[in-house]
């Protein structure tokens, strides 16, 4: 089943990392794909979240809980929706130049159709939506110090 990990050094800090990707209603403003985010509930640390993706002729909208421990992880745990399952981490290091970014995702649809359409475009899908992390972090904290980002990814 498709799964992908990244992990890359960015040059801001681990809280603003965080808070860019725990902001979920933001999410249609700069994601690829992203068409619809929906935050049903938090409630302190937890938040019960609906997006809706579209590719092509699929659209899905699907509910995760998000589990959030500032600033150093987010866990979101798949809940209802087009999946068989859903299992995403990301995780933000400190590090001296700013923030070891660890991404996964690993997911299965419960339709044939839907896992062999995006199965093919998986890997380069994932890129973009992470790339647009960082630069929505550029569009929000601005370009950082030292230059651009600093790309170390690492697939699997």
């Amino acid at each position: 089943m498709p799964r992908y990990t990244e992990r890359k050094l960015v040059l801001y800090q681990p809280g603003q990392m965080f808070d860019l990707v725990a902001d979920v209603g933001k999410y249609p403003q700069f994601l690829p794909w992203c068409i619809g985010a929906r935050v049903r509930s938090q409630r302190g640390d937890e938040m019960l979240a609906d997006l809706t993706i579209g590719f092509g002729p699929f659209r899905e909208s699907f509910t995760s809980r998000v589990m959030l421990n500032a600033p150093e992880h987010i866990h979101v745990r798949y809940e209802n929706g087009p999946f068989r399952y859903l299992r995403n981490e990301w995780r933000f290091l400190p590090d001296e130049r700013g923030t070891m970014i660890d991404f996964y995702v690993d997911f299965e649809f419960r339709s044939l159709i839907l896992q062999k359409a995006i199965g093919a475009v998986f890997a380069e899908a994932v890129r973009r939506m992470v790339a647009a992390f960082l630069k929505r972090a550029r569009d929000v904290y601005g370009t950082p110090q030292s230059g651009a980002d600093l790309a170390a990814p690492a697939e699997g």
